[in-house]
C-alpha cells in the first residue's frame, strides 16, 4: 500500500475564530491540511481548530505534526488533540488526560424514545406537539437567519451567565452560522410561522454533532428543546447515523449543572476519550509537570468551585433582573409623552 506523504506546513496567517462570542484574530499554521492556533496569554494553547469535526484523525501524523508545529510561527507553550479511542495506534509519551462528550447511541427512533429517553422526557416531547410546536428541517436562507437572531436578541443572560450571542446583528448572526454548510443540517421548532427554537448539527462520518441547539425562554413551556433533540435522533436514525453528541456531558467540575442532568434526561451517556498534552516550549514543560495547564480553574478545589459557579449564576440573573426593571420603568405610562 502506497504511503501519502501529509505536507508538512502549507501556510501561516491569522485565524478567526469566536471567543464567548468575540471574534479574534489569532496566530495559525495550517499543518496536515489542519488549522493549528494558539491562544492564552500567561500559557499559550495551541490547538486544532474544530477538530471535532474532522472525519479522520485530528493529528494524521503525530511525529511530522509536532516538527513542524515547533517550525511554525505559532508560538505555544502547550499542545493539546484528542484521539477517538486509547489504541488509536498512537505511541505519544506525554500527558494524557481523559476528555468527555455527550452520545447518544442511535439504532432506532423506537429504541431511544421508548428505552433511553427518560420518562419525563417522553412527556416533554409530547407535550411539544400537543401544544402546537412544529419541527421540521429549515433552509439556511435568510427567513432562518432572521429567527436565529431573534432567539439570539431574547435575553442577555442564559443559564447564569451573560449570553455572547447578545446583539449580534444579522450579518454576524449569518456569517457564524454558515461554517460547514456541505455537512450541515438544521432543524427548527416552530409555533405558527415563529422560530422558537433550532439545532445546527454537522455531519462527521457516522455522527450528527450538535454544534449548537437553543430556544427562547419565553416558549420554555411548550419544550421546543425536548422536541428538537427528538428530531435529531429521528434524522440520525433515518440517515443510518450511530450517533448523535452534543459537545461535552460535564464541563469541567461542574457535574451537577443543569445541562448535564438535561443531556442525562434526554439519553446522553458521557463517552470517555484520551486527550494529549505536548509541551512545546521549557514553560510548558513545568506548566504539566506541576499539573497547571488547565489554569487556576483546575487547582480549585471542586467544592469551591461550584460555589464560585453558583454565585455567578446569582450576579449574572440580579443584573438581568436589574436591566428588565429599568427597561420596564422608562416605558411611558399611558398618557404620556
Amino acid at each position: 500500500m502506497e504511503r501519502v506523504q501529509m505536507p508538512m506546513e502549507m501556510t501561516s496567517s491569522n485565524a478567526e475564530i469566536s471567543l464567548n462570542g468575540e471574534t479574534l484574530q489569532v496566530p495559525s499554521a495550517l499543518i496536515q491540511g489542519r488549522t493549528v492556533v494558539a491562544m492564552g496569554r500567561f500559557v499559550k494553547l495551541a490547538s486544532v481548530m474544530d477538530e471535532e469535526f474532522y472525519e479522520d484523525e485530528a493529528v494524521p501524523d503525530f511525529v511530522a505534526f509536532i516538527r513542524a508545529l515547533r517550525d511554525s510561527r505559532v508560538k505555544a507553550d502547550i499542545f493539546h488533540f484528542a484521539r477517538p479511542q486509547p489504541d488509536a495506534g498512537l505511541k505519544c509519551p506525554h500527558l494524557m488526560e481523559w476528555d468527555n462528550e455527550a452520545v447518544i447511541p442511535v439504532t432506532s427512533y423506537a429504541d431511544w424514545f421508548e428505552k433511553r429517553l427518560s420518562q419525563d422526557g417522553r412527556r416533554n416531547v409530547r407535550k411539544a406537539a400537543k401544544l402546537g410546536v412544529e419541527v421540521r428541517l429549515a433552509p439556511f436562507d435568510d427567513d432562518l437567519v432572521r429567527g436565529i437572531s431573534s432567539i439570539y436578541n431574547e435575553t442577555p443572560v442564559r443559564q447564569g451567565r451573560h449570553f455572547w450571542h447578545y446583539g449580534k446583528d444579522l450579518e454576524s448572526v449569518k456569517r457564524e452560522n454558515a461554517t460547514y454548510l456541505e455537512r450541515s443540517c438544521f432543524i427548527g421548532a416552530y409555533v405558527g410561522q415563529e422560530l422558537i427554537g433550532f439545532i445546527k448539527m454537522v455531519l462527521v462520518g457516522q455522527t450528527a454533532s450538535i454544534m449548537q441547539i437553543l430556544s427562547k425562554e419565553g416558549h420554555a413551556s411548550r419544550r421546543p428543546t425536548n422536541a428538537l433533540i427528538a428530531k435529531a435522533v429521528e434524522i440520525c436514525a433515518e440517515k443510518g447515523l450511530s450517533r448523535l453528541t452534543y459537545c461535552k456531558y460535564v464541563y469541567g467540575k461542574n457535574d451537577e449543572s443543569q445541562l448535564t442532568e438535561f443531556k442525562r434526561r434526554n439519553g446522553f451517556e458521557k463517552h470517555l476519550y484520551p486527550r494529549y498534552y505536548v509541551p512545546l516550549t521549557w514553560k510548558g514543560r513545568l506548566i504539566l509537570r506541576l499539573r497547571f495547564h488547565h489554569g487556576v480553574s483546575g487547582a480549585v478545589p471542586k467544592p469551591v468551585w461550584q460555589f464560585l459557579v453558583r454565585q455567578r449564576a446569582r450576579v449574572y440573573n440580579l443584573t438581568k433582573r436589574r436591566k428588565t426593571s429599568d427597561a420596564a420603568s422608562s416605558v411611558p405610562n399611558k398618557g404620556e409623552f
